[in-house]
Parts: C-alpha cells; structure tokens; sequence
C-alpha cells in the first residue's frame, strides 16, 4: 500500500511533469500532447467528410473515444496534482481541458455533439509553453497593456465612426433615394460603413453625380480613419515597460507570465517553485 509521504513524492512529480514545460520531462508530455491534440483534430475533421466517414466510421470513433480518454485521465490527474483544485477548474485551461472531453460523451445522447471536438484546437495554445516562447506571452501583455490604457480614445474614436456611417447612410438615402439601391437608412448605413472601411462589396452604389461625390469623401476619410487606432495603439506601447518573462506556473494560482528573477507570483504572492 503507498504511503503517504510516497503519495505526496508522486504527486509532486506529476505536477513537474504536466504543469513545468521548463524540465525535459515537462516539455516532453507536453510535446505529446500537443500530438495528441493533433490527431485527435485530425479525426475530427476526417470524420466531417462522407466518404471517409462511410469507409472508415468505426476506425475514426474508435479513435475519437481513445482521444477522450485519454485526455480525461489527464484531466483527472491535472485536479488531482494541483493543491487548489477550484483555481485549476475554473481556469481558462482548466475551463478549455473539461470542454475538450465533454462533446463525445454528450454525443451519446446528443446527436451531433461531437462536432464540438474541435475546440480541442484551442488547447494548442500550450504550444507557446512547449518551445520556450514565453517572451510572445510578455509581448502580448504589453499588447493588452496598451490597448487598456488607450480604451478611452478608441471608446471616442468607435463613437466618431458609428456617428459619420449613420450621417453618411442617410445622407445618401436622401441624395440617391430607393430608385438607386438605397432602399432604406439601414441599408445606407451598411453601404457607408461598407465604404468608410474601404472593402467595398460594389452591391449598392451611387449613381448621381452628388452621391458620387460624397461617396468619393467617404471613401478618402476611410484611409484616414484605418490609420488612427493603430496610431493610438503605437503611442501607448511606448510607454509600456517590457520584461522578460518564463512560462513557469504558479502552484497557487496556476498563473504562467512571471519574470525570470521572480522569486513570488505577481498575481497572487505565492512562492514560486
């Protein structure tokens, strides 16, 4: 019979394994892993197609339910090697983990459920843990960063843009009227908004020589306007304060994104291991 001190000993290990990409062991699982996840994708989408999945059902659900399987043991084991089991659940991982198994045993008594499996892809975001790209996580906190501090002026810059399409839609209602395509204010402020952002489905246009010319203002404003929130953006990443970071997790809160010199989580001022 294991001991306790022996069961801690083992829990201990797995935790190293499954939740620190920095060891060999740690990067190995979840190298695995991420082939798991691949696979188990791939048969998922060869299971969409109908000729494969009339020549090759069985093999294809038998291996969808040996994916399953596995990654339930290994969520199972997840819970059991963390110290704070509610943290780990309730996670964003945690979270993608439990709705990456669910579809199939829901496929049971839900026909179609499966089809679900693919948010199995998500899970691939382990992959930055996996090839040490930790520094991209620190890049896109600075990202996040600037796009917090700067959500007031994109608030003020959205509500510009939403008041120009809804003047410019029914400006052009009442230039070029129901004869010309612009059936109502609606459909004038999809064909303005269509325009502002310069994609121009070519649908509905102007036909008079004035709703060619304000068409012609709307579409040389657009150019004007793609450049301001990327301006916003710049301006506010400059003053973020870049650090380098590791992709260790935190066995309090099971937060990764610490500095590499980090003695405590930033987050939650546990001890780091």
């Amino acid at each position: 019979m294991q001991s306790p001190a022996e069961g801690r000993s083992l829990r201990s290990r797995l935790y190293n394994v499954i939740f620190e990409a920095e060891t060999a062991a740690g990067k190995s699982f979840d190298v695995a892993l991420i082939i798991c996840i691949l696979l188990s994708i791939g048969v998922i989408m060869l299971e969409s197609v109908d000729s494969i999945r009339l020549s090759t059902g069985t093999v294809l659900i038998t291996l969808e339910w040996f994916f399953t399987i596995l990654f339930t043991i290994e969520y199972l084991v997840r819970i059991w090697v963390v110290k704070k089991k509610r943290k780990y659940i309730l996670s964003f991982y945690g979270l993608v983990d439990l709705i990456s198994i669910l579809p199939t045993y829901l496929s049971v008594v839900l026909t179609g459920a499966n089809v679900l499996l693919i948010i199995r892809s998500i899970r691939l975001l382990r992959i930055f843990r996996v090839l040490k790209l930790a520094q991209f996580v620190g890049e896109g906190q600075a990202l996040f960063a600037a796009l917090k501090a700067s959500r007031h002026k994109i608030t003020v810059f959205l509500v510009t843009v939403i008041t120009s399409v809804i003047i410019a839609g029914t400006l052009m209602f009442i230039i070029e009227g129901k004869e010309n395509g612009f059936a109502n204010i609606p459909i004038s402020i999809y064909w303005a908004i269509v325009t502002l952002t310069t994609v121009g489905y070519g649908d509905i246009s102007p036909s008079t020589p004035l709703g060619q010319a304000v068409a012609s203002l709307i579409m040389i404003l657009g150019y004007g306007i793609i450049a301001i929130p990327t301006g916003i953006v710049t301006a506010e990443m400059a003053f973020q304060k870049r650090k380098e970071i590791t992709s260790e997790v935190c066995p309090g809160c099971l937060k990764e994104g610490h500095d590499k010199d980090a003695s405590f989580c930033k987050f939650c001022g546990h001890r780091l291991n």
